[in-house]
């Protein structure tokens, strides 16, 4: 089976984990603050707060900026994996969905409905499968009516609008370091932002001392080898980058089959190759029995999930009876990418 999903780790990540256990310092050491500063420079940010997840980054993202009551309204795109929703529940926020559009990003004319209608205290655009959010007119909508943007990079490591770096484009941001993500820690998350005010509240919530905190520590291993991660990261974007485009070209005939597109002045990391197709279930089954790890990404949208308030969300809802993702990260192999062509052209013209 050609997995989904495969971390390339080499001999760096390697030496360095054998490095750390030979030490004795496996938490809060000098690989913890390397890659603490790297990520910082490397996202451009002032502050970096390494966590131990994703959904933890989001979560503690929140309550910096004062998210605790249902009273404080939070604004989501429909698609996004469950974290995303599930972080804005935990800080005891209310969540309210708004749809995506064809980038499956947030669509801004309902963001903009939304900031009108509900008043919130943070929008959280969603940089989904490696592709950047409208960002310029989401900070418009968001700048006019005071409201803090919280992005959610999890998936858009290395991502660029206009030639600024995901995670640098609103007031703080969450990324995660997942085992399948693009710098890849097996577990992981970081909290960044430029604002000092916004720093010291992220510190308070994570650091012993001024009021209750939660330990959400990365040990030395995960940061040793999210450090590597990150020298190797804009080379095996390329190489992702590169893979979607032969993809691109290959299935751009195939009848009913909707590519991903990468939109002007956003560079597309491809976390993840989503494609779209009316028999989507049936073109799964028939690349996995042929040895591709195809899945869905993702078979719900976060109001139908949390039953969560929402505008209309009619899009969303189509789109995740129809998406699905095949393999497209840096260690496929060249007959294995060729195989998955070969094959998808296959299965989709033999079902139309």
């Amino acid at each position: 089976m050609i997995p989904i999903i495969k971390p390339v780790f080499g001999k760096e990540e390697e030496e360095t984990v054998l490095e750390i256990m030979k030490s004795g310092q496996i938490t809060r050491g000098r690989w913890t603050l390397k890659f603490k500063e790297s990520f910082s420079d490397y996202i451009g940010s002032t502050f970096c707060h390494p966590v131990c997840s994703g959904t933890a980054a989001l979560y503690i993202a929140l309550k910096a900026v004062g998210v605790n009551s249902p009273e404080d309204v939070v604004i989501v795109p429909a698609m996004s994996f469950m974290a995303t929703i599930d972080a804005v529940l935990l800080a005891g926020g209310k969540p309210v969905v708004v749809d995506v559009g064809e980038d499956y990003c947030m669509d801004p004319e309902q963001l903009e409905e939304a900031v009108e209608k509900y008043n919130p205290k943070v929008v959280i655009p969603v940089h989904l499968f490696g592709q950047i959010a409208d960002m310029d007119r989401i900070k418009e909508i968001c700048k006019e009516s005071n409201v803090i943007v919280l992005e959610d990079a999890a998936q858009a490591h290395g991502a660029e609008y206009k030639g600024k770096k995901a995670g640098n484009l609103g007031d703080l941001s969450a990324f995660s370091f997942y085992a399948s993500k693009n710098v890849a820690m097996g577990e992981g998350g970081a909290i960044l932002t430029s604002d000092p005010y916004i720093d010291e509240k992220i510190s308070n919530w994570i650091e012993f001392g001024d009021h209750p905190a939660l330990n959400l520590r990365i040990t030395e291993f995960q940061a040793g080898i999210g450090y590597w991660q990150l020298q190797k990261l804009d080379d095996t974007n390329e190489k992702r980058r590169k893979i979607a485009k032969l993809y691109n070209r290959e299935f751009r005939d195939l009848p009913a089959l909707k590519l991903p597109q990468e939109f002007e002045g956003r560079k597309h990391v491809f976390h993840i190759y989503a494609l779209r197709h009316p028999k989507r279930d049936q073109i799964l089954e028939r690349l996995i029995e042929k040895g591709i790890g195809a899945r869905v990404y993702y078979d719900y949208t976060l109001h139908q999930l949390r039953n969560a308030e929402h505008l209309d969300c009619g899009f969303s809802e189509r789109v995740v009876k129809e998406i699905f993702a095949i393999p497209v990260h840096a260690a496929l192999k060249e007959d294995e990418i060729e195989y998955i062509i070969d094959t998808v052209k296959k299965v989709v013209k033999d079902l139309s």
